[in-house]
């Protein structure tokens, strides 16, 4: 009887959602390496939109945070992506859930998480409604982070005003920019199908192409070749950072360039870039102090949430004032495609050659010209007809 009570049993499926674990404390450090069916466990307090998009690009089956994922501060972005996309959060677990052997089977129902039959920790599984709920009250926090925004820029413009003003520090590239308009590609929101959009602008104009990190790989899946690469070189992949013409790598204030030695090995051309900016930000300063006629961006953030976005808080300050310093320069890339966009199909065009084309027909054969024309081209097709007979 206790014998088939556990047979029954172990040929039940169990609800909920099961993948094996991938844990790492660091968000950014374990999106480098889940897959297909994983489930995600780190501690993130107010998950940013970039991680959340990085999950859902990586095919997760579900997430477990440590800490909340919308801690109130204000409506940061990721855990709707996560619940649109259909990925199980389970957020609020605790410290106990870094203990989780990394590999090991999870399953995720109702809020707890299971490795096999045992409990291991438990939280709160965010659905739609709870998201939208504490999306309402975390927007009564956006004003005191913009209040700290603004301390926070005037800081970061005392340390870096000679690189934002004065262009001091931008390395000199042998790529030419000048007088040329720029596309500057990240690994962002919805980048895959704006770069797409802009095959046409891209193959007329044939600009600059700058990828930032993962936005190298990016326009070298839609087939185009990057003449820079900005970024940390460990995060680009060793074809892509071969086919560009030159790599920019940014340094510590001290001169030191992670991932610097990679770049060596290979026998890569590169130059660093001491700042204390993001990637994105100085390939835009790049672009800029080079002269640039005109810098489009594909993969940046572009509304107020995505700015206010926890995963660029450190960075947030920097993001502003280069945008004011490219000013009327810089254009979104989905703006971009919108207004490149060809309000006239092909067939259309080649329907309206046909028209014209049948028009000048008849033209001709309702006039006198035209039937003396026809009447001689006849004979001579007769009389050559005639010749080969």
């Amino acid at each position: 009887m206790r014998i088939s009570g556990l047979l029954s049993r172990s040929g039940r499926q169990l609800p909920g959602v099961t993948g094996p674990a991938r844990v790492d404390r660091r968000a950014e450090a374990l999106v480098r390496r889940v897959g297909h069916g994983d489930v995600a466990v780190f501690d993130q307090v107010d998950l940013d939109r970039r991680t959340a998009d990085a999950l859902v690009a990586a095919g997760v089956a579900g997430v477990v945070n440590a800490a909340p994922s919308i801690s109130g501060r204000f409506p940061n972005l990721g855990p709707e992506i996560l619940i649109s996309a259909g990925v199980v959060l389970v957020d609020g677990v605790g410290a106990e859930a870094l203990r989780i052997k990394d590999g090991s089977r999870l399953r995720l129902h109702e809020g707890r998480v299971y490795v096999g039959d045992t409990e291991v920790a438990h939280g709160t599984e965010q659905t739609a409604n709870s998201i939208a709920d504490l999306m309402i009250e975390a927007r009564s926090g956006l004003s005191a982070q913009l209040e700290a925004f603004s301390a926070n820029t005037i800081e970061f413009l005392r340390h870096e005003r000679a690189l934002i003003i004065d262009r001091v520090g931008v390395p000199d590239v042998e790529v030419p920019i000048r007088g040329r308009q720029v596309l500057v590609v990240a690994a962002g929101y919805n980048h895959t199908a704006d770069l797409a959009a802009l095959r046409h602008f891209i193959r007329e104009y044939r600009p600059v192409l700058i990828g930032v990190e993962a936005g190298a790989g990016a326009l070298r899946a839609a087939g185009h070749r990057p003449h820079l690469i900005v970024g940390d070189p460990c995060q680009v992949e060793t074809d892509t950072l071969k086919s560009a013409d030159e790599v920019v790598v940014p340094a510590q204030p001290d001169g030191f360039a992670p991932g610097l030695e990679r770049i060596q090995d290979l026998g890569i051309g590169a130059v660093t870039f001491p700042a204390v900016s993001n990637p994105e930000d100085l390939a835009l300063l790049l672009a800029e102090a080079h002269g640039a006629e005109l810098v489009i961006t594909v993969g940046f953030q572009a509304t107020l949430h995505e700015f206010l976005d926890r995963g660029r808080s450190g960075s947030n300050p920097s993001t502003f004032l280069t945008r004011l310093r490219l000013g009327g320069k810089l254009v979104d890339g989905h703006a971009a495609a919108a207004l490149y966009r060809s309000r006239v199909s092909a067939g259309a065009v080649l329907l309206m050659v046909l028209a014209a084309v049948a028009a000048v027909v008849v033209a001709l054969l309702v006039s006198d010209v035209g039937a003396v024309l026809l009447s001689d081209t006849w004979h001579d097709v007769v009389s050559w007809v005639k010749g080969w007979g």
